[in-house]
């Protein structure tokens, strides 16, 4: 098991969630619509989608509320960024930290922040994130393929870590899980949040956890 949460599964799930992806990296340039938001980027075989934006994040990024101008905001399980660098871009005074296990991942997601000038992205693992840092937004189009058991290690390690009044917005394949996972967050997380289908959208489910 990773410090993440991410357990590999061999094959695709390997590849795409490896601590050391073990595909030579190639990287190609791509020029990506984030919301509203062009961007320039590097992206690279061994990191998740490594050709373009994903249909799930893309379902995400398009479907979530505004995020608040500020505050720290978690982008769990960052790939090369999307989801990072939308943060950014939506709210430059936010503290938005992104991670991943992958350390060609995270290097891609600093190279991305910097190609695009933003200086507030903190793409770490998780020993590189405070033990007592609480987020006020977490978006994350989380690894499904790494299993179940995994998975909800990831998000019950996550989730819990929302702020007082904090949002966490999920994007789940419906047919891979997502109705099935409301209910099991809800009774997992207990009183003091609420979980909620938020959108749906291209076979894609936006699960919405709040924290009272």
């Amino acid at each position: 098991m990773t410090n993440m949460g991410m357990g590999n599964q061999g094959g695709k799930a390997e590849q795409y969630f490896a601590a050391e992806p073990t595909s030579e990296d190639v990287r190609r340039r791509l020029h990506v619509m984030l919301r509203d938001h062009e961007a320039d980027v590097e992206v690279s075989n061994g990191v998740f989608s490594g050709t373009r934006v994903d249909l799930g994040t893309s379902v995400l990024l398009k479907r979530v509320p505004e995020p608040p101008q500020e505050g720290a905001f978690l982008d769990l399980g960052c790939g090369w960024g999307p989801i990072a660098l939308t943060m950014a871009f939506e709210s430059p005074k936010a503290d938005v930290w992104a991670l991943d296990v992958n350390e060609r991942a995270l290097e891609l997601t600093r190279r991305n922040a910097e190609i695009n000038g933003i200086d507030t992205i903190h793409a770490v693992t998780a020993d590189g994130i405070p033990q007592d840092l609480t987020f006020d937004l977490i978006w994350s189009n989380p690894p499904i393929r790494i299993g179940k058991e995994a998975l909800h290690e990831l998000l019950t390690a996550w989730l819990p870590r929302l702020s007082a009044g904090g949002a966490a917005y999920l994007v789940v394949q419906k047919n891979l899980g997502s109705d099935s996972l409301i209910p099991w967050l809800a009774m997992q997380l207990g009183e003091g949040y609420g979980v909620s289908k938020y959108a749906s959208a291209k076979g894609f489910r936006v699960i919405e956890v709040l924290k009272a």
